[in-house]
């Protein structure tokens, strides 16, 4: 999918421009000049225009450094000096119709003024990512209301925002089918659902506490109001525990996915914290545990190197590990100290569950050896 800076740059190649610069310091240490100044185009804030000397900071159209060009950003008020190549009329008539990504705040009143703090955060977060790629209107906020009005810190006149419900947003769109991010759903996202009109995010942590489950209910009043649901899910290898839940996370894994190419486990491990990939971790590694009985009494005992195998898909730190090793009673050994542990044991099946059972002589010994 293409971004805004794809967009210029196919605009500037059209009008035979190989290169541009500015006259502003402000975007000299840009790391996406393309992205950042076709931004401040469409906002209106500026133009390109054709300057009689060369800038002294200007870029290629891969956004490579080069030593000065004639065609340059700058500000409206320069069009008196200069002459304008590129407008922001002209720029806008050239945008695809990205999808619109809605968070729906109809479920805004089961939150906690805190909470309702952090949903606000999320949405400018959101927004920061957005406008990354494409112009940040893309992200719709609905319904917003008095206080989400009053409380969101954010750019408001850049974001979409309707007052209504998101169907009466959909219905003037002319968007009839959406995707509905729940992790609740039966069935996974793949690149098919990128065709739609709108992404659909429910702006509530559903996962835990009172509001678990409550996403399906923003499907069905979508539903009722004749709007064709798409109910997808995110998973990373099957799962959807390790996931992250906060809304600005999700909207990052779409965009890697949809934009950037990634996979759906690669572009959840982008968005990942610690803490959901603990998540994860304390379901993986008791699957992975081996239970000794020694002296009657039980161990559970994991391969230290399962650490290595897990951090190329979990973003954990050895601190992580050891985190959950306590919280789940787990022993950690070396797979060579378990390969002799498993030499001086013999299986048995202790109340329905295999453990290997080692004698108290034959474990001293082991002891004594290591």
């Amino acid at each position: 999918m293409k971004t805004l800076a794809d967009v210029f740059r196919e605009t500037l190649k059209e009008k035979g421009i190989s290169s541009f610069g500015v006259l502003s310091k402000r975007f000299r240490g840009s790391k996406n000049p393309l992205q950042e100044v076709a931004l401040e185009i469409i906002n209106g804030k500026g133009a390109i225009f054709r300057l009689p000397e060369k800038t002294a900071h200007a870029w290629d159209l891969k956004g490579n450094r080069v030593g000065g060009s004639c065609y340059a950003y700058a500000p409206m008020c320069m069009g008196e000096k200069f002459e304008m190549v590129l407008s922001p009329e002209e720029l806008r008539s050239k945008l695809p119709e990205w999808p619109f990504f809605i968070i729906d705040l109809s479920l805004w009143d089961r939150h906690t003024s805190r909470e309702k703090g952090k949903l606000c955060l999320q949405i400018i977060q959101s927004y920061g990512l957005l406008k990354d790629h494409f112009t940040g209107r893309e992200l719709t906020v609905a319904p917003a209301g008095e206080e989400f009005r009053r409380m969101f810190r954010g750019p408001l006149d850049r974001i979409t925002t309707y007052e209504g419900p998101v169907a009466g947003f959909l219905k003037e769109k002319g968007i009839g089918e959406v995707v509905l991010l729940d992790p609740w759903a039966d069935e996974v996202l793949t690149g098919e659902d990128f065709e739609v009109g709108a992404f659909v995010v429910g702006g509530i942590v559903d996962t835990s506490g009172k509001k678990r489950g409550t996403t399906p209910e923003i499907g069905r009043e979508l539903e009722g109001a004749g709007i064709k649901v798409r109910r997808r899910k995110i998973v990373l290898k099957g799962d959807v525990i390790g996931v992250p839940d906060r809304i600005n996370r999700i909207i990052g894994i779409l965009l890697g996915m949809m934009v950037d190419g990634m996979s759906m486990d690669e572009a959840v491990y982008e968005f990942q914290e610690p803490r959901h990939a603990r998540w994860r971790l304390r379901k993986e590694l008791p699957k992975r545990a081996i239970r000794y009985r020694i002296n009657g009494k039980t161990y559970r005992v994991v391969e230290k190197e399962l650490f290595e195998s897990y951090s190329n898909w979990l973003k954990i730190r050895w601190e992580d590990f050891v985190k959950v090793l306590r919280e789940l009673d787990l022993i950690a050994l070396e797979r060579k100290r378990i390969h002799r542990l498993n030499r001086i044991s013999v299986p048995r099946v202790i109340k329905g569950k295999l453990h290997r059972v080692i004698l108290l002589k034959k474990a001293a010994m082991l002891c004594y050896n290591c």
